[in-house]
């Protein structure tokens, strides 16, 4: 019988607690266990400076290349490497927290189903 402990679990008040939730559609991030919230110690580290590294840049980019094929998903994964090679140049003005909030909202965007309203 599955009406026992299962029905009691999912079944409770807990649920019926949370109106607005349900109305609302589920964050990517949360369900990833993900926590929105940049702590300060991550934005703290994106006030320090990246060296200019070409190097580093390269290789970044280049997996990045690699990366990119037909699909969103490593179209996206590209454009998030790419934009991480931005740090170690000297001529792009970025950074983590910056990126960190663009990915964001992209997967957000995504999980919506699009841009459309």
């Amino acid at each position: 019988m599955s009406g026992g402990a299962d029905g009691e679990a999912s079944g409770g008040g807990e649920s019926d607690d949370e109106p607005a939730d349900a109305d609302e559609p589920a964050d990517p991030l949360e369900a990833a266990g993900v926590d929105p919230v940049v702590p300060e110690s991550t934005a703290a580290a994106a006030d320090e400076a990246f060296p200019d590294d070409e190097a580093v840049r390269a290789v970044l980019r280049e997996i990045a290349g690699d990366v990119r094929g037909d699909s969103s998903e490593s179209k996206q994964l590209s454009a998030i490497l790419y934009r991480v090679s931005d740090l170690y140049d000297p001529d792009e003005q970025t950074s983590p927290e910056e990126i960190y909030l663009n990915v964001r909202h992209i997967m957000r965007i995504k999980a919506q189903g699009g841009i459309e309203r």
